[in-house]
């Protein structure tokens, strides 16, 4: 059946098994995707929509190495907004609602026309290791599919078990059998294993809802996009989503199935994710609130399937009915589904090292839910990582690992490696000390000559990415050498409320107020000329704003960041003997011991590892 190694075989055809597969086979190594089912490919097992808060940042820097998130996303969407728009640019966080079903297409024609890349459609039950090294996979009718390397992305599929009120039954999503054998052979060799738990909202039929009930929610009026290619262009026509609200009722009736709850009846015994609480999990936790927001929200252009975001739940489903029936909109909803939790198997990301490759197990990768981690863009950015260093790692080239202070990619891996998780994991701007340069603005700046190295990001891509800088320096280099005579600026800042200059200044200056605008500057005749005469779009437009603005802000977090990276440059020896350092703590020497860092900066990321007991590696190793 297969009749030669693989250099990448990759197991699972969710977000990050479809990222691991087209940047390994991309990179030119041979690849292989193994999945239950080839119908679902790129499915979105809960809503349909991609980015968000930070999760925005993660597209646009998957799409900025030579991903396929980003394209993807732009060519399925329904509607665009830029969240955050009311504070600073690291905090603007792009999101579309999309097409589920066309989004799932498109992620399996575009990975049909990936060279290097076979399928295989079958459950994938266990690894094949000989003397510590992966050399393969047995699937569930026997056969092995032999490889250098093997990517594990295998979602909420390990041992899944949904649950709907007191029932249960096996499955990793509606519909879908769960995956068993896979975590007793990695337990069996080490590995630390627990469960976690996530959950989705009732799918509804739209023709029941009554849409004059609820606040519409339209998308931006001038939508931008994900993809800095300009083989995607930004909606001409969008679909309005809608808002409802939860009700002192809608919560009594709600509590009426509390007794039949997985969530509180002992059932469910895992942790689900903390920032995306089940309505249950709210209305207990947040007793003194009398309504929650309901997002009403289309699954795609033509279908009258409906999303309802908020309302996530594992209730009994008659319960969910009833309840949901009590909501502005929702008196005579049609069920399609109701919602349901699921619990699955995970393996603490503290096991892997940085390029996602596990410590037990040479040439063996986990990517995505597997890792502990929620999302879609989460999954989608650590299967490009895994691929990319899986494809590298047979090439025996250098791994390629992203810094904290290059990528949120770089701040999600060492989060999971140096922190692990004891719950389901999902980025926040907040988690980014470097947020102010992690800009979803510039990470085509930031990651593009990398993917272009790779062999991931094309030649074009890198083109347009250059003439972009240049044109946004050259704009930056035009505030900061023209001056402006107090005639023409001042009546910009007098309708601005702005202080009054007397003298002729570098426009630089006046533009860098808080409250005065590339509009306003616009409003100056050689401002606009040299916007016409060198062709400047939107994004050129931006740049040099936010460059201008927030120059004092930019400077200071590199300077940060270059001392940061000055601990990045210790390493640490690879197999290090921590006992040998008798004034490090206790819990440091058991925490390094454990996660092995490769570098003191990583180290000191560690919980647990204090300041004292970084002076004491630091004087160690000649610093």
């Amino acid at each position: 059946m297969f009749d030669k190694i693989y250099d990448v075989i990759v197991v699972g055809a969710g977000h990050a098994g479809g990222e691991a597969a087209a940047a390994a086979a991309n990179m030119g190594s041979s690849t292989l995707l193994i999945t239950m089912n080839l119908q679902n490919i790129g499915q979105m097992s809960c809503n349909p929509a991609m980015g968000g808060i930070a999760k925005g940042q993660i597209v646009r820097e998957i799409d900025a190495l030579g991903g396929y998130s980003g394209i993807i996303s732009d060519e399925t969407a329904i509607q665009f907004k830029m969240l955050n728009k009311s504070k600073g640019p690291a905090m603007w966080s792009p999101r579309v609602q999309s097409d589920r079903m066309r989004f799932s297409e498109e992620w399996r024609l575009k990975l049909e026309r990936t060279p290097n890349l076979d399928f295989y459609q079958e459950m994938v039950g266990g690894i094949v290791v000989e003397d510590g090294k992966i050399v393969g996979v047995k699937t569930s009718l026997g056969l092995t599919a032999r490889g250098k390397t093997v990517v594990l992305t295998n979602g909420t599929f390990l041992n899944g078990l949904i649950h709907i009120g007191d029932k249960q039954f096996g499955g990793g999503r509606a519909g879908e059998r769960a995956s068993t054998g896979i975590t007793k052979e990695l337990t069996d060799l080490g590995f630390e294993t627990g469960r976690m738990k996530t959950g989705t909202p009732p799918r509804v039929d739209g023709r029941s809802l009554d849409f004059s009930k609820m606040e519409v929610q339209p998308g931006d009026v001038d939508p931008e996009k994900f993809s800095y290619s300009s083989s995607t262009k930004p909606l001409t026509k969008q679909r309005d989503c809608h808002l409802s609200y939860t009700s002192p009722q809608v919560h009594e009736m709600l509590k009426e199935g509390f007794d039949r709850s997985p969530m509180f009846n002992g059932s469910i015994k895992s942790i689900g994710p903390r920032y995306c609480p089940s309505i249950e999990d709210k209305i207990n936790r947040f007793a003194d609130k009398d309504r929650h927001q309901l997002f009403v929200e289309p699954e795609g252009w033509n279908t009258v399937e409906y999303y309802i975001n908020g309302f996530s739940t594992s209730l009994p489903e008659d319960i969910q009915f009833r309840a949901l029936r009590e909501v502005a909109g929702f008196e005579q909803v049609k069920f399609f589904r109701p919602g349901y939790a699921i619990e699955y198997d995970y393996f603490p990301p503290t096991q892997l090292k940085h390029t996602l490759e596990t410590k037990l197990v040479s040439g063996l990768f986990f990517a995505g839910q597997i890792n502990g981690t929620t999302g879609y863009e989460e999954a989608a950015s650590q299967g490009l990582m895994a691929g990319i260093n899986a494809a590298l790692l047979v090439q025996e080239k250098d791994p390629f690992i992203l810094k904290r202070n290059e990528a949120y990619i770089g701040v999600l891996v060492d989060d999971l490696i140096t922190k692990g998780t004891e719950e389901p994991y999902r980025m926040f701007t907040s988690r980014a000390e470097y947020r102010t340069l992690l800009r979803q603005d510039n990470a085509d700046f930031r990651l593009t000559p990398k993917g272009y190295d790779l062999g991931l990001a094309s030649e074009e891509r890198l083109r347009e990415m250059e003439i972009k800088q240049k044109k946004s320096d050259a704009f930056v280099g035009f505030f900061t050498n023209t001056s402006v005579p107090p005639e023409v600026l001042n009546p910009i800042l007098e309708s601005k409320d702005s202080a009054l200059v007397t003298q002729s200044d570098k426009m630089i200056r006046p533009f860098s107020r808080p409250n005065i605008t590339m509009d306003d500057m616009r409003k100056i005749e050689t401002v606009e000329a040299f916007i016409r005469e060198n062709e400047l779009d939107t994004e050129v437009l931006q740049q040099a704003e936010i460059q201008i603005k927030y120059a004092g802000y930019i400077e200071k977090e590199k300077n940060n960041a270059e001392k940061l990276n000055r601990l990045e440059g210790i390493k640490i020896p690879e197999n290090f003997d921590y006992t040998r350092l008798k004034s490090l703590s206790y819990e440091a020497t058991e925490k390094l011991s454990k996660i092995r860092p490769v570098t003191v900066s990583q180290a000191s990321r560690i919980s647990g590892v204090s300041p004292n007991d970084i002076s004491v590696l630091l004087v160690y190793m000649g610093r």
